[in-house]
């Protein structure tokens, strides 16, 4: 027999303890991406995500594109994504950042972003200031 009464359901394991992000992280550091446009255009994703990608016919090792992305960010539930596609231009990139922006590393390219830290955001805009000189060596842009 049916009934219209709610269902009882446990507790989610998704409702974990909710971390809260200043609000103006996600802010400075599309500030600092909106720098590289021009030459980049600005793409957004439904996540809300802000992306920098090149357009252009171009060869990246080897390999004919016809656009190439540089960086973003994307607003997770506890952190901000930082993207940051240099890294793969070179692998000497990597050896560049300091200690602060390295230990923020997750997996090869994802920096997760937790607080509003003048150190870490200062070596975030050198480090897309280098990855910027790389792709325009390469002729990337």
């Amino acid at each position: 027999m049916a009934t219209n009464a709610p269902t009882k359901r446990s507790p989610s394991k998704t409702s974990a303890k909710k971390v809260e992000l200043p609000d103006g992280i996600f802010a400075e550091m599309k500030a600092l991406l909106a720098k590289y446009t021009p030459p980049f255009e600005v793409r957004t994703d439904e996540w809300g995500g802000y992306h920098l990608w090149k357009t252009k016919p171009m060869v990246v090792h080897g390999r004919k594109r016809k656009e190439i992305y540089f960086a973003g960010v994307i607003p997770r539930k506890g952190y901000i994504g930082f993207y940051y596609m240099p890294i793969y231009a070179e692998v000497e990139v990597k050896e560049m950042f300091k200690p602060e922006l390295l230990s923020l590393l997750k997996g090869r390219s994802c920096f997760h972003l937790k607080t509003q830290d003048a150190v870490i955001l200062k070596q975030i805009k050198q480090a897309l200031a280098d990855g910027f000189k790389i792709y325009k060596r390469e002729g990337w842009v």
